[in-house]
This record gives structure tokens, sequence and C-alpha cells, in this order.
């Protein structure tokens, strides 16, 4: 729902002492938006998160979707930051190591982007090492094995672009524009990004029900005697589906990434990783920090009897010691099915979310 907040002011410019000199000039003011909130996560959740310092507009979503299908902001105008995060694959590039300029490979799996708004701890990245997600678009613009450019010279492009100085001037007004604004805008667009109408969001409206097959699977997935997923994942009372906490959750004995653990500097955080949402399984493998599982099968049998021991385990993996939950095969064939009904296929075609 769009929240007109217009209003005109007048800026006098005196050039000389005789009022015929005097002129007045009409300033635009961008228009305050809303975000579309789904009606669950009204019932469910508390209000999302947007700074009082860079509230939503029209005109700064508008520019944030430019911005953030744009490869301007590359070092050599080839990536943008779709290039990672395409609206077709739930915002992100189903490779397990997302590629930057020059086909430069990262070490991590590029994480979906979607419901950012209730990220209410305000840490951002699989080790959380971004606070707030201004703070999260400023690094991958610099960083080598991404955008490979600097700051100053995508400020150059856009200053002098046919474009952009308009639609910065009509989002933020006379600013000059800088690092700052790009990922102000960007973040509003990002804001923006809801997905909450998948199959079980349905169910959970009335407006359909679940066979036998995926209530069964909703009830493995709830049972601590038997998927215990809840803990890190949520239930049908939290429809982000994650916590947005971080657990080591028995990938390794050893770690080669250290995740928050590398943030903090705290050695009982090491090989931690945040949760991420199990909404739109269907359409974000590989799965894990490193994308080393390719289908959702090989994470049901991580869980189930795959799970590795090492100094800081989450204790919510409570069967570490049996390697895991121990799934008979229909457990896990029906765990599987539940899962796939939180996938939301209209939020990858939305056509606000799309290239403009």
């Amino acid at each position: 729902m769009i929240r007109n907040c217009t209003f005109s002011f007048f800026i006098c410019v005196f050039l000389s002492c005789s009022s015929d000199n005097s002129n007045d000039q009409e300033t635009y003011t961008p228009i305050e938006i809303s975000l579309e909130v789904p009606k669950l996560f009204e019932d469910k959740l508390i209000a999302p998160v947007i700074p009082v310092n860079n509230r939503l507009t029209v005109e700064g979503v508008a520019l944030g979707r430019k911005l953030f299908f744009d490869p301007i902001l590359s070092g050599d105008n080839s990536v943008s930051c779709a290039t990672c995060h395409d609206p077709k694959k739930a915002f992100t590039d189903n490779l397990q190591f997302s590629e930057g300029i020059n086909g430069r490979i990262g070490t991590r799996n590029s994480m979906p982007l979607f419901n950012l708004a209730w990220n209410f701890d305000e840490r951002f990245a699989w080790d959380g090492k971004e606070f707030s997600l201004e703070k999260q678009a400023f690094e991958p613009v610099t960083n080598s094995k991404e955008m490979n450019n600097d700051w100053k010279t995508v400020a150059t492009r856009l200053i002098n672009h046919s474009e952009y100085p308009e639609l910065f001037k009509q989002a933020f007004g006379n600013i000059p524009v800088d690092s700052n604004l790009v990922v102000k805008a960007i973040a509003q667009f990002e804001r923006t990004l809801i997905s909450g109408n998948a199959k079980f969001d349905k169910f959970l409206r009335g407006e359909t029900t679940l066979t036998t097959q995926e209530q069964n699977g909703l009830d493995v997935f709830m049972q601590e005697t038997k998927g215990d997923c809840f803990h890190c994942h949520g239930n049908p009372n939290n429809p982000l589906w994650t916590d947005n906490q971080f657990h080591n959750n028995g990938l390794d004995e050893t770690f080669s990434d250290l995740g928050l653990g590398a943030v903090t500097g705290d050695p009982n955080d090491n090989g931690k990783f945040r949760s991420p949402s199990l909404r739109n399984l269907a359409f974000t493998s590989p799965y894990m920090h490193d994308g080393r599982f390719t289908t959702l099968d090989e994470v049901i049998d991580h869980y189930s009897e795959g799970l590795k021991n090492s100094t800081t385990i989450d204790p919510l993996m409570k069967k570490i010691d049996q390697g895991g939950v121990n799934l008979t095969t229909q457990d896990k064939a029906d765990l599987k099915v539940f899962l796939l009904t939180l996938s939301d296929s209209d939020f990858l075609n939305n056509p606000n979310f799309q290239k403009p």
C-alpha cells in the first residue's frame, strides 16, 4: 500500500535586495511507501525493520531496483547484484561457489534474498559480518572476487550517466551521489523482496489442504523424536522458517572456514553459520554455506546419519553421538515433500522484482 506523504516547500533565493529579483523554487519530495506485508506475517511477526534514516520511497525503491540489475557497479561493467542473486532462482545463482568479475570464484554459496526486513538482529551474510542491509551492500563492489571496483569510480560513472543523476535527485534530493546513497537505494529495493505465498502459506490461510504425505512430513519436522528441525528453522507460527541465528550443524570435525568465529574472534563461534530460511528450497540448490549438497535428499541424509562432532557442535544436534536423528526411508520422503510446500513460485515471477 502506498502512503502518500508528499508535501511542498519553497527555497527563496535572494539575488538582490529587490523583491523583483527573487524567485521561489519548488523542491520534489519522494513519496513514502509501506511494505506489502502478507497477513500471516502481520499476525505472527513483529513489524519489519525499516531504518529511520532510510525510509522506503517509490523513487528510492525504483532506483535501488535499477542499480541492483545494472553492471555499472562492477569494474568492467560485466557483473551486477543480480548476477549472483537472480530473481528466477529466488535471488541466488544455483552455483556451489558464486562467480564474480572475470569468472573469479568465491568460497561460499550465494544466499537467496527474501524477507530480509525481518532479520531482527540485523546481522547479514553467512557469517553475520555485516550489520544492516545498507552495510552489506558496500563490500561486494570492492571485493576483488565479486565486482572488483572502487566507490570513487562508481560515483563518477553514475554522475556522468544520462539517467542516474535525476533518479538520485528524485530519491534523495540535492545530495551528491556517493556510495552511501547507492547502498541506501539497493537496501530499499531488497526490503521489498517478500516471499509469502507458498502452498503451506495457502494451507495456513485455509485456501488449500495438505496431502497425507505432506502432513506426515510436517509431523517429522516438528517432532523432537524424529526430525527435530523446528528449533533452528521455525514452525507454522514463524513464517520466516529460520531463527536467523548461527549454528554449527555438524558439517565438519575441523574448519577451513571459521564462519561466525572469524568475525567475532571467539573460538566458541568457529564453524557457526546462519540458519538459512527453508523457503524456496525447490529453487535454491545447492545447499549449505559452501554448497556441498546438491539435493534436498543429501541435506536430509546429513541430519539423519551424517553429523560430525566438533568442539563447537550446537547443543541442538542432540543425537550427534548416533550420527543424527536416524530417519526411516519413509520419514525422509515425507519430510522432503513437506519442505517443498514452502516454495513460492509467485515470488520468482513477481514483476516488481524483475529487471526494469
